[in-house]
């Protein structure tokens, strides 16, 4: 008998071992939940820090169960964060200090490009704690001279979070180029550079180190843009290539949408100034963001054009002439390789919202 609890006592232990560490695994898992404007923008900066298990995006703070990416904003929730962290690796203190260097906290309208109340900041603390570490935090930032105006960030209650919908979670994994250059446009990177210059990641903290296998958001070199484009949109884009006429995609394309570029999601045509040109290439009168265009002499092919190239990713898209319809008298000659076309029903979700009430 003692013989046999000999052999069954390890393997007991193993079983009590294995049942009770998900427990324990558990029990150092807190949550915080934040918001600082375009969800997208916050989910990045937290799932870079050691300590953090995951991030989700998702609504808060609003009346109602159950808010849509269609309705959340009408039933007055804020788009917002829940970070899942260990505590024994990163505190909520460090936390906050992270939320801080990723918001214009003096801004009550809204973050940057977005305007609203569904994009105001705020702390939903899940505890006196919390809110206690928040308050100081708030008060001894509004202390430190960064500022100009008073901080008006809200500290508030934590309520029901809501995650987003799949297509939101994640979204600078998913499309790393787009996520760049809206973050840029959205003047974000631009505030926290002036606010915070190079500390505005908390490089300067060991505890903060990045984790590993984080995509970046820098712009892709010529050899991760051939793995991402096909040959051809990689010939049109980056060697001023020309694909077939009448053999495009987007050559007669008769849907309501607008076309970004390819590579970087610049919003650059509306289907609204598209007409058929004849020509076997999608052909629009103007552009749908003027400053997203750069236009450059082309003397090649023994005669002299306008090249049409988008400013930021600095893709060649094609050409423009004088021989368009009025009211511009003007056909910018695009290919289909260079842009990628967003429905009017999706430009909410890809983050084109603004340009919505162009099709109302």
């Amino acid at each position: 008998m003692r013989n046999l609890l000999m052999t069954l006592l390890p393997a007991s232990l193993c079983l009590f071992a294995c049942l009770s560490a998900p427990a324990n695994a558990e029990a150092q898992k807190a949550t915080a939940t934040l918001a600082g404007g375009c969800f997208w923008c916050m989910q990045a900066p937290f799932e870079k820090l050691a300590g953090v298990v995951h991030v989700d995006a998702g609504y808060i703070g609003g009346t109602g169960q159950n808010p849509t990416y269609e309705d959340y904003a009408a039933k007055g929730y804020v788009e917002a964060v829940q970070v899942v962290y260990d505590p024994t690796k990163i505190s909520y203190a460090q936390l906050l200090d992270a939320f801080w260097r990723q918001i214009d906290p003096t801004d009550g309208g809204g973050q940057f490009v977005d305007r609203g109340a569904q994009y105001r900041s705020g702390i939903f603390y899940h505890d006196e704690a919390q809110k206690r570490l928040a308050e100081e935090s708030k008060r001894q930032l509004g202390k430190s001279g960064r500022y100009d105006r008073p901080l008006v960030t809200e500290i508030i209650e934590s309520g029901p979070f809501y995650r987003a919908e799949d297509y939101h979670q994640d979204y600078y994994k998913k499309n790393p180029i787009r996520y760049h250059y809206y973050r840029h446009r959205s003047g974000r990177d631009q505030y926290l550079e002036k606010i915070w210059g190079g500390d505005k990641d908390m490089n300067d903290k060991p505890m903060q180190a990045p984790k590993e296998n984080v995509p970046s958001t820098k712009p892709m070199s010529g050899e991760e843009l051939k793995k991402t484009l096909t040959p051809l949109q990689y010939e049109v884009t980056q060697g001023k290539g020309t694909e077939p006429p009448f053999k495009n995609e987007y050559w007669n394309n008769e849907r309501a949408g607008i076309y970004v570029d390819v590579v970087s999601g610049e919003p650059l045509f509306s289907s609204l100034d598209k007409f058929d040109s004849g020509t076997g290439w999608p052909s629009f009168t103007k552009p749908l963001a003027p400053e997203n265009i750069v236009e450059k002499t082309d003397r090649g092919l023994f005669t002299t054009r306008t090249e049409v190239r988008s400013r930021r990713a600095d893709s060649h898209l094609g050409h423009v002439f004088n021989d368009g319809p009025k009211p511009t008298g003007l056909r910018y000659c695009m290919n289909s390789a260079a842009l990628r076309f967003i429905p009017k029903e999706d430009l909410e979700k890809e983050g084109y919202g603004q340009y919505r009430k162009l099709f109302e």
